[in-house]
């Protein structure tokens, strides 16, 4: 009996030990499964569950439930090398829908070349507002102004005597302190005219506390806005731009930009028309010079074709630019400007000015240094037949640059006097008399005509009547685009926007289709 208890001991200790050994191997496993439940025991219920009956003959369905996915985020800190990217990350001006601003979608995009060749001419300019409107912390569609302005033509001038990028009218730049004289017009000036627009739409804004009705006023002038807010208000209509009443130009004039902003900050839509990449990175910086030197010659030491250093230098009225003023170069050209300007040794200049010592007409002047009439005429923005009077100055071609060169650049322009053609002498008889008897009996007056700080010319008579200048300045002719600036009688309204081939006109219908 003992015998079979101990035998029995003995064998219930060796299933022991052989269970022990078996299982050793897995201990672990299991033990990290305790701590992490499978997939699958997350789907079935567990065995432990009061709610489990062996009765049940239908499997429990649990759902799992996808994470929901977050919005993209705008990453900030992290540059982007594609300035629509950026610009359209910087849009913050309330959204426009109506008629209108389908008509423009529709116009610009069935027109892809023009607004490729559009955007393309952006490109030296972009960049650089892009900086200035957020230094300011400015909504960043504004940089699309000046395409519904001037096309981003820099030359672009308009019947209302707007010019440049941001189509200043001669009065509100002047309001903003943008240089009009003989030697420049800093409404061309990109740098300068930026500056200005940027300052002028933030006063608009500060007026109205609204962008629609700033640009309205960009556009309009603040003045005529302000009256046709109070106009509405006194007779209990609302206020904001769509209600307002204007001219039909100021009616179509945000949708434009609403119409560009649509498109420009779709990058389906920007794929879609081939619109050009621009990188966001400066396309150009500045560097000053401490003498004089021509336009040529500041386009030959950048290694820059003339066009090329027109188009960033579009100010220039003369081929003379005045020491001490930013030249705009290239980001990849500065160096090169920079280090040739410092080995160059000859003359910056090739201009000099000339006193004339008695009347003498343009072309006679031309052969004396050896060049044309017409090419003294654009130089100088004057009639090919004008004839000067003594005491007049004019930029010639010359070697050197004396100290009547240094006189009239430190002038806001120089002295021009008309001389008027000698009429035929009395006695002369015949039908091909050019006077009359009547008209010996009375001496001819001298007409003199100053330079304007705008480049015109003013003509008075030294006895007599004054006389009107028209006909006597004649027309600028620069290839520079410059034009003489207007100070006639204009009211300093908002910019105007100039006539451009990629510019949908203003007396489209609303409910009309592209």
């Amino acid at each position: 009996m003992q015998h079979r208890n101990l035998s029995s001991f003995l064998r219930s200790l060796c299933i022991t030990c052989l269970t022990v050994a078996t299982l050793a191997p897995v201990a672990p496993a299991l033990a990290e499964s305790a701590d992490n439940p499978s997939l699958f025991s997350l789907t079935m219920p567990s065995l432990s569950d009061t709610s489990f009956s062996a009765a049940d003959d239908v499997l429990t369905v649990q759902e799992i439930r996808v994470p929901p996915q977050l919005p993209n985020t705008i990453d900030l800190t992290t540059k982007s090398t594609n300035l629509w990217e950026r610009i359209r990350n910087g849009f913050a001006m309330t959204n426009l829908n109506d008629d209108l601003v389908l008509y423009y979608q529709q116009w610009y995009q069935n027109r892809p070349d023009a607004l490729r060749r559009m955007v393309e001419r952006s490109r030296p300019y972009l960049h650089y507002i892009v900086d200035e409107l957020e230094a300011r912390g400015m909504p960043t569609e504004l940089a699309l102004l000046p395409m519904v302005e001037s096309s981003f033509n820099p030359n672009a001038y308009s019947p209302a005597h707007a010019a440049g990028l941001w189509q200043f009218i001669p009065a509100t730049g002047k309001r903003f302190n943008l240089e009009q004289n003989w030697w420049r017009d800093e409404r061309r000036d990109i740098l300068a005219s930026t500056g200005a627009a940027l300052d002028y739409l933030q006063t608009i804004y500060e007026m109205h506390g609204d962008w629609h009705l700033a640009l309205a006023s960009y556009n309009w002038g603040e003045g005529a806005v302000k009256r046709a807010i109070v106009k509405n208000e006194s007779r209990g209509l609302p206020t904001d731009y769509p209600n307002l009443t204007m001219p039909n130009e100021t009616r179509h004039y945000v949708p434009k930009l609403q119409a560009l902003k649509n498109i420009l900050g779709n990058p389906a839509m920007i794929a879609r028309l081939e619109l050009p990449f621009i990188p966001n990175e400066p396309y150009f910086a500045t560097h000053e010079t401490r003498r004089p030197i021509d336009v040529k010659t500041a386009a030959r030491l950048a290694n820059m074709s003339l066009e090329e250093f027109l188009r960033l230098n579009p100010s220039h009225n003369r081929p003379i630019i005045k020491a001490d003023t930013p030249v705009v170069i290239p980001a990849d050209k500065v160096d090169t400007f920079r280090d040739n300007l410092q080995n160059n040794q000859s003359s910056l200049t090739q201009w000099q000015a000339y006193t004339v010592t008695s009347a003498e007409r343009l072309d006679k002047i031309a052969a004396r240094f050896d060049t044309t009439a017409s090419e003294l005429a654009r130089v100088n923005s004057l009639s090919e037949k004008v004839r000067l009077g003594a005491g007049s100055t004019v930029l010639v071609p010359g070697g050197s640059s004396g100290a009547g060169l240094s006189n009239l650049l430190n002038a806001s322009g120089p002295q021009h006097f008309i001389e008027p053609e000698r009429v035929a002498r009395c006695g002369k008889a015949g039908k091909h008399a050019k006077t009359s008897a009547r008209s010996c009996d009375k001496p001819e007056p001298r007409i003199t005509a100053k330079s304007s700080p705008s480049g015109g010319h003013e003509a008075t008579k030294a006895s007599g009547k004054s006389a009107k200048s028209g006909a006597l300045s004649g027309k600028a002719n620069s290839k520079t685009g410059a034009k003489a600036a207007d100070h006639g009688k204009s009211k300093p309204t908002g910019p105007k926007p100039a006539k451009e081939a990629a510019s949908p006109k203003a007396k489209a219908k609303p409910g009309r289709r592209g």
